[in-house]
């Protein structure tokens, strides 16, 4: 087997209590690389139209990337995905940690999970070798104490473990699945789909020595990156996500205020994690053998009490929980955050939800007898995080807010569908589509609904400094950040497709490899004679694989829109003047259909399919 990879695939039956290793060729390697690739590959080759993604027939596939398990700056990273209980089409994310290494060294590129156990049970792969056991006695137990019972029981401390708290466990459509207890593969509901299989936990310990291809080269280019990381991405370092952005937001209305509608939020400053440093007290850890150690780590011990195993809020919890539900209480945001690590729920969708219930507070559709006497207007902190309680655990009105904000206005009614914030039934991120115009687009054409992370963020092209990096891909001019022409559209494809890229090779956005460096760190790795064109073709693949698995499943161009919300200004603050226009939005999604060789429909054609050796999807579609 090529370096890089394992060759072994852990196939794993939870019905039939089987277990199997299977051993692809390298043609399937180097065609879907991992991860994403991995993942979309499978769901469309053995999942059938049309099941339920809470029912035993979905499939749910954990997958490293070549690049996993060594000692890479940003590749400490896995991907999990199925069909999506939250959107009904595809569902993927990726998490950071530990445990996607600790699977590689384990032995393994990837698991995949059939069926559903009869009672709760957690999988044991140590080196090679993986086993069923039973984990009734783990049901119900929120994540940290599930990880000590584990590694105590397997008399190892070393131990890592992905698994799901009382979010998976009630099927709430957005569960998460959890990392390390602070990493969270957070979209599209896969801690659902392991809930509903009975599945608890995935405990993993390798020793497996990985070997690469060329060691000098690769040894080279990361002292290279080290020594000057520091300079490129130094607020990360010391504050993570968020840091120092967070007036600056408010004031460039990119910051989501209640509800995705107001512009002005006057506790923006409050919640900047320099704040948190110099009020609460801010330790920073970083993923497996990541030289940027951007993991926030919080504790708190009044008014909330906040366990630092839990870790800390990164900016989409900040503005989730924080500015878009109104709160300036910072402690309530890392007591928000803590408790979605402890129970395994998103915390974008959960705080998402809570604002759409706030909203529908305010207007009146959802009254005091509804929320059991709790007053859900905006800016009232204890109110969210006692709904973060009640949706992890499906009590009172949280029962409704878990099936995600889609679900929960068609049965509210009373006109709530306008306040629910959502493209295909995934909430929509902290980053303001009426600002970057481009991101909106993305929006609509993601594949798993609002995705923030393999999208496009217009303001990354906007001016001369920030392009010269792109121009290696073919963005070779600054564009407007409301601009939707076809030039912006074009950067939109490549970039998405890039991104893509880097979801099977598992690199982390956040680490400052740029165009140049990756194709060389996987032919040091791979031993591949690769380029930047071919692996771009890569992410072009997935793409268009995640889009047909979408139409195979139902969804049509009429899913790819935004909430009217965003056809209207903000009520005030820097874009109390601006807002999508509906005309130009539209054409935007025909072009970049076109662009990406897909009909007038947004399914991909046969010549394309066939251009990306994928002619065998064409059955599906």
């Amino acid at each position: 087997m090529v370096n890089g990879y394992t060759g072994n695939i852990l196939r794993v039956d939870l019905t039939n209590e089987k277990i199997i290793i299977e051993n692809p060729e390298e043609i399937f390697y180097r065609r879907y690389i991992g991860g994403e690739g991995f993942v979309a590959y499978y769901l469309l080759k053995e999942l059938k139209a049309g099941i339920d993604p809470l029912s035993a027939e979905n499939k749910l596939i954990f997958a490293t990337g070549p690049l996993t398990g060594f000692a890479i700056p940003g590749t400490g990273r896995n991907s999990v995905g199925a069909k999506s209980p939250l959107t009904g089409g595809f569902g993927e994310a990726e998490v950071g940690g530990h445990w996607g290494a600790e699977l590689k060294h384990a032995g393994f590129d990837a698991i995949i999970i059939e069926g559903k156990a009869k009672k709760p049970v957690y999988l044991w792969i140590k080196d090679g070798d993986a086993e069923i056991k039973n984990a009734i006695h783990l049901w119900g137990k929120v994540t940290g104490e599930a990880e000590a019972i584990i590694k105590k029981e397997l008399s190892d401390q070393f131990i890592r473990v992905a698994q799901i708290g009382s979010g998976g466990e009630n099927l709430v459509r957005y569960a998460c699945i959890i990392n390390d207890l602070r990493n969270a593969a957070g979209r599209t509901g896969m801690g659902a789909v392991m809930g509903s299989k009975n599945l608890k936990a995935i405990a993993v310990r390798g020793h497996k020595k990985l070997e690469v291809i060329n060691k000098e080269k690769l040894r080279a280019k990361i002292r290279e990156f080290n020594e000057v990381a520091y300079k490129t991405v130094s607020g990360y370092f010391e504050y993570g996500t968020g840091s120092g952005i967070m007036e600056q937001f408010a004031k460039s209305g990119n910051l989501p205020t209640r509800n995705f509608r107001d512009g002005n939020f006057k506790g923006a400053k409050v919640l900047d994690p320099g704040i948190m440093k110099q009020e609460i007290g801010l330790k920073m850890e970083s993923c497996y053998a990541c030289s940027i150690r951007c993991k926030k780590v919080v504790e708190i011990g009044e008014p909330w009490n906040v366990n630092p195993l839990y870790g800390g809020p990164e900016y989409e919890s900040i503005g989730a929980f924080g500015s878009n539900c109104g709160v300036d209480d910072l402690k309530a945001v890392c007591k928000a955050n803590e408790l979605c690590n402890k129970y395994s729920i998103d915390t974008i969708s959960t705080g998402v939800s809570i604002s759409f219930a706030m909203e529908c507070y305010e207007n009146g559709i959802i009254s005091d007898n509804d929320t059991n006497g709790i007053k859900l207007n905006f800016g009232n902190a204890e109110a969210v995080v006692q709904l973060v309680e009640m949706i992890a655990k499906r009590e009172g009105l949280g029962d409704i807010l878990a099936e995600g904000v889609k679900k929960a206005a068609e049965k509210i009614k009373n006109g709530a569908d306008k306040f629910a914030m959502h493209v295909k039934g995934q909430e929509i991120p902290m980053h303001e589509p009426r600002l970057k115009q481009g991101l909106g687009v993305g929006y609509t054409v993601s594949p798993t609904g609002a995705e923030h992370m393999a999208n496009m963020h217009d303001t990354s092209i906007a001016n001369e400094n920030s392009i010269a990096l792109h121009r290696a891909i073919g963005i070779l001019e600054p564009l407007e950040i409301d601009d939707l022409g076809i030039k912006k559209i074009r950067a939109l494809v490549y970039y998405t497709n890039w991104r893509n890229l880097l979801n099977a090779l598992l690199i982390c956005y956040f680490v400052p490899w740029d165009y140049v460096d990756i194709p060389e760190i996987v032919r040091s790795v791979t031993g591949w004679y690769t380029s930047s064109w071919e692996l771009m073709k890569v992410g072009e693949r997935i793409t268009t694989m995640a889009r047909a698995f979408n139409v195979r499943e139902g969804l049509t161009k009429k899913d790819d829109w935004l909430p009217e919300r965003f056809f209207q200004p903000h009520t005030s603050g820097a874009l109390a003047e601006t807002a999508i226009k509906p005309n130009e939005l539209k054409n935007a999604i025909i072009t970049y259909y076109k662009m990406m060789g897909w009909d007038e429909d947004g399914i991909p054609t046969k010549s394309k399919l066939e251009e990306l050796e994928l002619d065998w999807i064409c059955q599906y579609l």
